[in-house]
């Protein structure tokens, strides 16, 4: 286990069941309240992938804006929201799929990205890969392409790793469960 996940694991809190009973939720929200551990994961992920081709990051809403964005900037690329139907005042493009309870919509601006881009999609947590799938989908609708996938935190044991590698093999987590 290396250093960063060391520190991650000691401050990620588990809460049972929530948001429903039988779940037991990996909250991350200690590690925003120690600034010192937050530089080091974004320091983390700029090692990571400073030399990589990359043209932009896209954020997984909500929880994926946290480390993308300053990511993004320190990469010196553009930083692609991706949110919920509704949630964008720009012309839009959408992407409906699949939940165990029903339907979800994603949505980025139409000009977020251009046809070949690379574009590394960020987000706290895979689960069963489900949003990642979806915004991987989303970002294939304007001709870019997915360059990877990257997670604070990958509960491996849900399977959603087998999931996105059809977009691209490059799966990166600090955290694995």
């Amino acid at each position: 286990m290396t250093s960063i996940e060391n520190k991650i694991k000691d401050v990620i809190r588990d809460i049972p069941d929530f948001p429903k009973q039988g779940i037991l939720f990996k909250d991350i929200t200690p590690i925003m309240m120690d600034p010192i551990l937050s530089n080091d994961i974004l320091n983390e992920l700029f090692e990571k992938y400073k030399s990589e081709k990359i043209n932009a990051v896209a954020g997984i809403e909500s929880r994926g804006f946290l480390f993308g964005y300053p990511l993004a900037m320190k990469l010196n690329v553009p930083f692609v929201l991706i949110r919920k139907k509704g949630k964008l005042p720009y012309k839009k493009i959408s992407f409906e799929y699949e939940l165990e309870y029903g339907y979800e919509k994603i949505e980025m601006h139409s000009d977020s990205l251009n046809s070949g881009d690379k574009v590394l999609i960020h987000d706290d947590l895979l689960a069963t890969g489900g949003s990642a799938q979806a915004a991987a989908s989303l970002i294939k609708k304007t001709g870019a392409e997915v360059y990877g996938f990257d997670f604070l935190i990958s509960l491996d044991f849900l399977g959603g790793k087998k999931k996105i590698s059809q977009f691209s093999s490059k799966i990166s987590n600090l955290v694995a469960y």
